[in-house]
């Protein structure tokens, strides 16, 4: 049998979710999200603390463009209605958790994998990790937040100019706009998110909990809620668009 594409461990009040679909550099399918939203109904219940992490050289690389591809055209939107609206979905989750949110975030985290990142509470990305888009190089419309969460966190002028022009964020650029919390070298990773794990079981829960809600106010979470809603409508338009088959096809014969 195959292993899960994401792994859930609970050691006391400390849970790690692992995106582990490594092979293909932890990229979505529905299966992955499924079980991903599985996993997140049981930390919600169990756990006082997540780590989200990844198996693999990358943290995730996002949908799966191969995956996209092999799609017959009359099923595509179907496909990216399931796999967008579960990505929405996941996001809404972690957001929603009353317990802190590590990321320890190591390898690309491009595309819709953002998400991830950006429903983090503290981030500790290593130097060789890197964000990027891709969206206006394949042809597909912007998921994941790119919209809907990220001009709040670094303004909307300079999300748009690293949408529009693909540009990477290197990891201390992602510090420095406060997408990750600090730049930690891949032998020091797993000592800072310790670090944090116990610096975060010596506070009060309520407090901690009671914070998180008055930082997330009920207008801000509509206000995601319907930024997400228009990101899936418009990534299902597009796909279906010549200009996102002709971009799939180039994508994946320059990875190759």
């Amino acid at each position: 049998m195959s292993e899960p594409l994401t792994l859930l461990s609970i050691d006391g009040p400390v849970a790690r979710l692992t995106l582990n679909r490594p092979e293909r550099h932890n990229s979505l399918v529905p299966a992955l999200i499924d079980s991903l939203l599985d996993n997140l109904d049981r930390i919600a219940a169990e756990a006082k603390i997540l780590v989200l992490q990844a198996a693999g050289r990358s943290f995730s690389t996002g949908g799966d463009v191969a995956g996209f591809l092999a799609v017959d055209r009359g099923r595509r939107a179907e496909y990216a209605a399931q796999l967008v609206g579960g990505l929405n979905q996941a996001i809404l989750k972690l957001l929603d958790l009353t317990i802190p949110v590590i990321g320890r975030i190591h390898g690309p985290v491009t595309g819709g994998s953002l998400g991830f990142l950006l429903a983090c509470d503290l981030a500790a990305i290593t130097p060789n990790a890197f964000i990027q888009p891709y969206y206006t190089a394949v042809g597909f419309s912007p998921d994941g937040g790119w919209t809907a969460l990220l001009p709040a966190r670094i303004g909307a002028a300079k999300a748009r100019e690293i949408q529009l022009l693909n540009r990477r964020i290197t990891a201390a650029e992602a510090v420095r706009l406060g997408l990750a919390t600090t730049l930690v070298e891949p032998e020091n990773l797993d000592e800072t998110i310790a670090q944090w794990v116990a610096a975060l079981l010596d506070k009060r829960p309520q407090a901690m909990c009671r914070t998180k809600k008055l930082l997330s106010s009920p207008e801000r979470r509509v206000a995601v809620v319907e930024g997400l809603e228009a990101e899936k409508l418009s990534f299902i338009e597009q796909i279906d668009s010549e200009e996102a088959q002709a971009g799939m096809a180039r994508f994946l014969a320059k990875s190759a």
